[in-house]
């Protein structure tokens, strides 16, 4: 992989070739996260590796490459959602009173199946899900990053899980493979169950 990141320094195609073939799979899997359709998930994997290819010699060999490919992912699929879409659907948390203590949500989903019922949700639901539940961004670096408040950060999470829930009691009949716990420290866990 060094040899490839070298040349990828170098602008060598080839090597650009064998990092985009190597890692395709992987970001593209990210990109489907964030973005409802293949066409613009593939408009996010490719501006993507634009900038990984023109960055790259800014990665820092001590680290795990597949960390740093998929933090300009996520940045790029943040980047399109900022181009593309508006928060329309986001309330402060301020305007609630309480909200509950997290919810515990069914144990059969297949991974396919999750992503789907994470596209479905309202663009700026997704994102926030997607940061905090998948990426591990905490609320104050998802406000900093989609310019937005925190407390906007934590009601669009309270609601995206509330949607999802909802999606799952429609669906309670789901035979897969996933556990989604939404406990009351806020954590997510998804526990992948063999067959």
């Amino acid at each position: 992989m060094q040899e490839i990141i070298k040349g990828c320094i170098q602008k060598d195609r080839s090597s650009q070739y064998l990092l985009y073939k190597e890692f395709y799979g992987y970001c593209m899997g990210i990109c489907k996260r964030y973005v409802i359709n293949d066409a613009d998930a593939a408009e996010v994997l490719n501006n993507a590796f634009l900038k990984a290819f023109n960055h790259i010699e800014k990665y820092d060999v001590n680290k795990p490459f597949k960390a740093w490919m998929a933090k300009i992912t996520a940045n790029t699929a943040i980047d399109h959602y900022r181009m593309k879409l508006r928060f329309s659907d986001h309330d402060d948390i301020t305007e609630h009173g309480h909200i509950g203590q997290g919810a515990a949500v069914y144990d059969q989903l297949a991974y396919a199946d999750l992503l789907k019922l994470i596209q479905t949700l309202s663009p700026a639901y997704r994102i926030v899900f997607n940061l905090y539940a998948i990426d591990g961004y905490s609320h104050e670096e998802i406000a900093e990053t989609l310019n937005i408040s925190t407390g906007t950060s934590k009601s669009n999470l309270f609601r995206a899980r509330q949607k999802l829930q909802e999606m799952l009691n429609a669906n309670d009949q789901a035979e897969t493979g996933l556990k989604i716990v939404m406990g009351r420290d806020k954590n997510i866990s998804i526990n992948e169950r063999r067959a």
